[in-house]
């Protein structure tokens, strides 16, 4: 009996060292990344590689020796590419104030340009305050912020107060895949232009 016991037990034991050898160790869970909000401020660099538009300047990293900034109007045709806005964002620099216009494909044709009021909206035709003593005009054909199935790619702000050089940008409209905003100095300023992608943007700076 005392013999027949002992071997049940070795048997009992035996099973349960391989029941626990061959348990499957709990899975580490996975860490996900915050989000970034598309109406976050514009950090000193707009890192990614450069992709050159028409004569406008490409940079991987626009901070100083980009370029002279110009007073004269600034047109290219762009990538050709119908795109959604996804992001506008404004910084302040020490010599300049940055608008960043950020794409989900390609970049839209575009004019920038001095502008001066009266101001009105696109297609309403009504008036449409911009706060400054100099104005400049941003106009993009083939960007919009209406997605083909009718969503919105850009929910952010509008408008931008800002206590710098820059002291307003505006959305002037929105209406048949065209988009134009208006910036608002307070004084006369110059502007230099950059294209960059991954993701595609236009880069506005306006010195102070």
């Amino acid at each position: 009996m005392h013999r027949t016991f002992a071997i049940v037990s070795l048997i009992g034991a035996l099973a349960l060292v391989g029941c626990t050898a061959t348990s499957p160790s709990p899975r580490a869970s996975a860490s996900v990344e915050p989000s970034i909000s598309a109406s976050e401020s514009a950090a000193p660099s707009e890192s990614g590689p450069g992709a050159s538009v028409s004569g406008v300047p490409a940079a991987s990293e626009p901070t100083d020796g980009l370029g002279p900034f110009g007073c004269e109007p600034v047109h290219s045709p762009g990538t050709g590419a119908f795109t959604n806005i996804t992001g506008v964002r404004v910084a302040t620099h020490p010599d300049y104030d940055r608008i960043v216009f950020e794409f989900s494909d390609g970049l839209p044709e575009f004019t920038i340009e001095p502008a001066s009021p009266p101001f009105t909206q696109d297609a309403s035709g009504l008036p449409l305050t911009v706060n400054g003593n100099a104005f400049w005009r941003i106009w993009m054909n083939g960007a919009t912020k209406l997605s083909p199935t009718g969503g919105i790619t850009y929910a952010g702000p509008t408008e931008f107060e800002v206590t710098s050089q820059l002291v307003h940008l505006i959305e002037g409209g929105d209406f048949e895949a065209v988009s134009t905003w208006y910036a608002g100095t307070g004084a006369t300023a110059c502007v230099r232009v950059l294209t960059l992608s991954a993701p595609d943007r236009l880069v506005i700076d306006l010195e102070h």
